[in-house]
């Protein structure tokens, strides 16, 4: 039991970093909260806490912001995908975020284009919750930042290092001897980066809620995969399981599988055998990595709407997913 224990990230043990990026301080940005659940992630500061540090081939986070807050403009070279656990969130991109939009809902989930500038804000009206799924062991070496967000967090106090570290002049903290900060990309790098529409983007790269819940309905929805909703090969799979989809006997994988409730109270068993066998439940916001070779299995553990996201560790290069 102590081992799954260790596996188990509870939605209200999740420890927050409010210093995570090179916007912690800029006006409209300076109150997002962020997660790392599975993996270093993609943060810059060294207060960040790393709740599970052995990753299964992805990395596992999270962002929560109050209304009206948001993440500034950035790029990854590898796959980004998010589900919106809890609110209204607007995701937009391109070089000044004016490229395309898409607003999702609770349950509802894009797989972010790689190398594209993206962001995203709380358009509800209360504290929202994003859990995000980072694709490759190293989450693809950090956060390429748009020029202007670097400009903005200099007047602010922030300043990027070239070595990926924050450095706080609020804080009486200045670039070390020997290293540089962050350049500035270049006009010709910013022309390589795409600016696809709205229209370019949703079909192919978001999935909603109700949608994948009707076609869970006698087995999981896949949700990201080769032959899934949303076709790609992003280093992981990702599907969604309802209470009329779960598996009908306990099962286990020769890969990482990491369980991520949406809706409802799930019951985990396992059995490793030698008498460690246990049983735990499982809530929205949990996040719980299930090693390979484990025999287990799922069941709601109540009756009303059950949902659950299910991610599996593929051998597919993790990135990367926008091919114009």
């Amino acid at each position: 039991m102590a081992e799954m224990d260790a596996r188990i990230v509870r939605y209200g043990d999740l420890r927050p970093c409010k210093t995570a990026f090179i916007d912690a301080h800029t006006p409209g940005s300076d109150q997002k909260e962020n997660f790392t659940i599975i993996g270093g992630g993609v943060s810059e500061s060294a207060d960040q806490h790393v709740h599970i540090v052995d990753t299964p081939g992805f990395n596992i986070g999270a962002a929560g912001q109050p209304p009206k807050c948001r993440n500034s403009l950035h790029s990854h070279r590898t796959a980004e995908v998010f589900f919106a656990l809890k609110g209204r969130w607007r995701f937009f991109w391109g070089r000044w975020g004016t490229a395309g939009e898409v607003v999702l809902e609770e349950g509802d989930i894009i797989n972010i284009p790689t190398g594209i500038f993206r962001g995203f804000e709380n358009v509800g009206t209360d504290y929202g919750m994003i859990m995000a799924i980072l694709g490759g062991d190293d989450a693809g070496g950090g956060v390429i930042w748009a020029p202007q967000v670097i400009q903005d967090a200099a007047g602010h106090g922030l300043v990027l290092g070239q070595n990926g570290k924050l450095y706080d002049s609020k804080k009486g903290q200045s670039l070390p001897a020997g290293v540089a900060p962050m350049p500035l990309l270049t006009e010709a790098e910013l022309a390589a980066f795409p600016e696809p529409t709205t229209a370019e983007v949703v079909p192919h790269h978001v999935a909603r809620y109700w949608d994948m819940m009707a076609l869970s309905d006698r087995q999981p929805a896949r949700v990201i995969g080769p032959d899934a909703i949303l076709r790609d090969r992003p280093g992981f799979d990702v599907e969604l399981l309802s209470r009329q989809s779960i598996p009908a006997t306990p099962y286990s994988l020769d890969a990482h599988e990491v369980l991520m409730p949406m809706r409802g109270h799930w019951r985990l068993t396992w059995d490793a055998g030698a008498g460690t066998e246990g049983t735990t439940a499982l809530n929205p916001g949990d996040t719980c990595a299930i090693p390979p070779g484990l025999s287990h299995a799922l069941a709601p553990a109540m009756t009303g709407e059950a949902s659950l996201y299910r991610v599996r560790a593929t051998t597919d290069k993790a990135g990367p997913t926008w091919r114009g």
